[in-house]
């Protein structure tokens, strides 16, 4: 399924912070903090996934961000019909994490890592010479905070 229509209630959405801070938390602990059965957290999570709002689980280690240092999020307005064709030459390009497309301003959002600020200078010249680069902007990464959003 495609997201989901179904509204999650309070315990759906404490259980997702639960896992956000820590997707490897088990079914006991789960169940033991919010004071239910483990069965319940167990059913719970299996049909969040069922329904799309859990899509997976990710580990992100100190190797990840000691690989690519140097960070940041390049906005791209793009000219003509090209933006897919554009974003599949992006995500084939060794320094881009991720491509999100976006309304707005900007039609895309790259996410670039690299291990120098040099190399992210002539990552950002080869991204603006590409066919249907219009303009851009770049920000970089100073520090990056997860954790559950305030209801």
């Amino acid at each position: 399924m495609e997201g989901s229509a179904v509204q999650m209630d309070d315990m759906d959405q404490r259980l997702l912070a639960g896992l956000k801070r820590d997707a490897r938390a088990s079914l006991s602990d789960l169940a033991a903090r919010f004071g239910v059965s483990r069965a319940t957290v167990r059913a719970r999570i299996e049909k969040m996934q069922t329904r799309g709002d859990i899509r997976g689980f990710t580990v992100v280690t100190a190797a990840d961000l000691a690989s690519h240092p140097v960070r940041g999020l390049m906005m791209l307005a793009v000219s003509g019909p090209g933006a897919e064709r554009l974003m599949t030459r992006l995500t084939g390009h060794m320094a881009v994490q991720a491509v999100h497309s976006t309304n707005g301003k900007w039609d895309l959002i790259v996410e670039l890592g690299t291990e120098t600020l040099e190399e992210l200078d002539r990552v950002l010249f080869e991204i603006r010479r590409m066919e249907g680069v219009e303009t851009s902007e770049t920000s970089l990464l100073l520090n990056t905070r997860t954790g559950v959003r305030p209801r």
